[in-house]
């Protein structure tokens, strides 16, 4: 039975998926007392990577869009550290996008929103959170965005 969480996330047309695994010699996540680390979650939904570079090949509205998958894959690793009981997150504590763009793109705070509208939308005032929006030169694989987050749980 899913709870209030997850109940929100499918009304909004949200299945969790299974949380991914490193693709390197790192931990998904660490959880420390009652606090949940997420390991940088890249933009790769059930089509496979989403690939670009802002300001070139690639729309802020698209990167919002890649950036809200790593919000979905942040929030499927939170319910595996909360040993399957998403209902367990007390609160989205920071979010830290990184978002793969030219020198001269300047919307990286309107991608990584993708991410953080997701949060409010789906967890309420659980989903309210700090944040740093961050431009890269490159990300992992030719991934649009990656997001890592800080969660408080019970």
């Amino acid at each position: 039975m899913s709870g209030k969480f997850e109940t929100k996330l499918n009304e909004l047309g949200i299945t969790l998926p299974e949380a991914p695994a490193p693709a390197a010699n790192y931990v998904p996540y660490v959880v420390v007392g009652d606090m949940v680390y997420v390991s940088g979650q890249i933009s790769v939904g059930p089509d496979g990577l989403i690939k670009g570079k802002l300001g070139e090949n690639m729309s802020t509205e698209d990167g919002a869009a890649a950036a809200r998958v790593c919000a979905i894959n942040l929030l499927a690793q939170v319910k595996a550290a909360c040993g399957g009981d998403l209902d367990r997150l007390v609160k989205v504590v920071k979010l830290t996008g990184f978002v793969n763009s030219t020198a001269d793109y300047t919307e990286q705070p309107q991608v990584v929103n993708g991410a953080s509208d997701l949060m409010a939308n789906a967890l309420g005032d659980a989903g309210k959170h700090a944040r740093a929006a961050v431009s890269a030169a490159a990300l992992p694989l030719g991934v649009a965005v990656e997001v890592e987050g800080i969660f408080q749980i019970s």
